[in-house]
């Protein structure tokens, strides 16, 4: 699924599409409007890198990351709820994973969670890429955002 084709689906649609990106330092937002065009799907991103922006930018609950951290399903869902709330779009992608190096037992690096808000509600899943190393997971991570906003732009 290609950058350009998420545009001409969310055009399609009619359909602002915001993001709320962590481990990408804002690559899918770069990839959509990377674009030409792309300023009248793309609403805005917020790079959420820390705990505190996260808080801040989305409105993440902070018992929501002392319970489960900042990789998680849970937060990653807050982050698109987030998203979602606080922009003109209509459909919001999230992510927060650990891109590495690094990790842990519980938390390994190329563990990523992803979240899908729209007014229908939000949807997460968390995908373990791999230490395939840092660059190789955020990349996977921005391919993996743009065919989940595809698969909400479907319906």
């Amino acid at each position: 699924m290609t950058a350009a084709e998420v545009l001409d689906l969310a055009r399609a649609r009619g359909v602002m599409i915001a993001t709320a990106e962590s481990c990408t330092g804002g690559l899918i937002s770069g990839r959509l409007t990377d674009i030409a065009g792309s300023s009248d799907v793309v609403e805005r991103g917020f790079v959420t890198y820390s705990n505190a922006a996260k808080i801040e930018m989305l409105g993440i609950r902070p018992e929501t990351l002392e319970a489960h951290g900042a990789v998680s399903e849970e937060i990653a869902a807050e982050m698109a709820q987030g998203a979602l709330a606080r922009s003109q779009a209509g459909l919001a992608v999230s992510v927060t994973g650990i891109a590495g190096p690094g990790g842990s037992e519980h938390k390994p690096e190329g563990r990523v969670c992803f979240g899908i808000a729209d007014a229908w509600g939000v949807r997460t899943e968390t995908v373990e890429f791999g230490a395939i190393g840092r660059a190789e997971v955020r990349a996977a991570t921005v391919d993996h955002a743009l065919r989940l906003l595809a698969a909400a732009l479907r319906g």
